[in-house]
């Protein structure tokens, strides 16, 4: 199947049921006894661009980390992908690192964007489509979810892209059922490149996830902004403060937004009381040794074909193969 002519295809997109179902996500976990929010709600476009300042951050290591390694291990990613390969990112952001990869691999048919905000992901598509003459088909979805490819997609070689530390995201057993997920939508003899961040110190994990400037917090804080607009909630932005610390024993970064005090907040009609102290638990980032890295993917139908870390082992990539 060839690709359109047309460099830039949009999706379809239903904005009201995916605000309905937005909201009443965010209410089932803001009325759990544990109140939880899905870390997925962090990238409208404002989170978006606040993700992109933190990666700038002296702090946020992992970003740094991961382009050092794509970039040394460039030739061998093209030489063990070859020619004529369908690129479809998981997440696209800001497109830093996939433009290393569309600068080496050779003869690409196409490149899928795959990302739940929406103009974040047609601005980034359209500057690409322009820069590497390539036909760029950004997917604007929730990649949690089940996912098609539109029909124009070449479909002959599949390469996932799942880059950044996202993965340590889900709990080990979604990490597992999203993996098996990504495997079937890929298909036999498709590969995946993925990022996983590598255990290590607690004191310089800690300060990636809240850095001197505040850029972490305001990331953090933008969540409720964002309710407060696109839901109709009255959060108070100054009675919330942010959290980040590590759990050793878990193994996993965990990000809060801490009520300082007691008060009662209202969305979607629903009323909601906080406690003094009480936290909304916004993110995990599970943190992974090669090796529990390797037995995951091959738990989810993947086979590890390489790995790669950063000269100082902070952070790790693998092609990992679907047979």
């Amino acid at each position: 199947m060839t690709a359109p002519s047309d460099p830039v295809l949009e999706a379809e997109s239903d904005a009201a049921s995916v605000d309905r179902a937005m909201l009443d996500e965010v209410l089932d976990g803001l009325t759990a006894p544990r109140k939880t929010i899905a870390s997925k709600f962090f990238y409208d476009a404002r989170g978006s661009q606040l993700f992109d300042a933190i990666t700038e951050l002296e702090e946020y290591y992992l970003t740094r980390a991961e382009t050092a390694v794509l970039q040394q291990q460039a030739a061998e990613l093209a030489a063990r992908i070859g020619p004529g390969a369908t690129l479809v990112e998981f997440g696209s952001g800001s497109s830093v690192k996939t433009r290393i990869l569309l600068d080496a691999l050779s003869g690409l048919s196409a490149y899928v964007p795959i990302d739940i905000s929406g103009d974040h992901l047609d601005a980034a598509a359209k500057r690409l489509a322009a820069d590497y003459g390539l036909p760029v088909i950004p997917l604007h979805a929730d990649y949690h979810a089940p996912l098609v490819l539109p029909p124009q997609v070449p479909r002959d070689t599949l390469v996932g892209f799942f880059p950044g530390s996202t993965i340590g995201n889900f709990e080990p057993e979604e990490a597992v059922a999203f993996l098996t997920r990504l495997r079937s939508f890929l298909g036999d003899g498709a590969r995946l490149l993925i990022g996983a961040d590598l255990q290590k110190d607690p004191a310089r994990l800690e300060v990636a996830y809240d850095d001197a400037k505040g850029v972490t917090a305001a990331f953090n804080l933008n969540l409720l902004e964002r309710f407060n607009r696109e839901l109709g909630g009255d959060f108070d932005l100054e009675a919330f403060r942010h959290e980040a610390h590590y759990d050793v024993d878990l193994g996993r970064i965990e990000m809060h937004l801490v009520s300082l005090r007691d008060q009662t907040v209202t969305l979607g009609g629903r009323r909601i009381a906080f406690a003094a102290g009480e936290t909304i638990h916004t993110e995990n980032s599970y943190k992974y040794t090669l090796e529990s890295f390797a037995a995951l993917a091959r738990r989810s139908g993947w086979r590890g074909e390489a790995s790669w870390t950063d000269p100082e082992n902070l952070f790790s990539v693998h092609l990992l193969i679907a047979d």
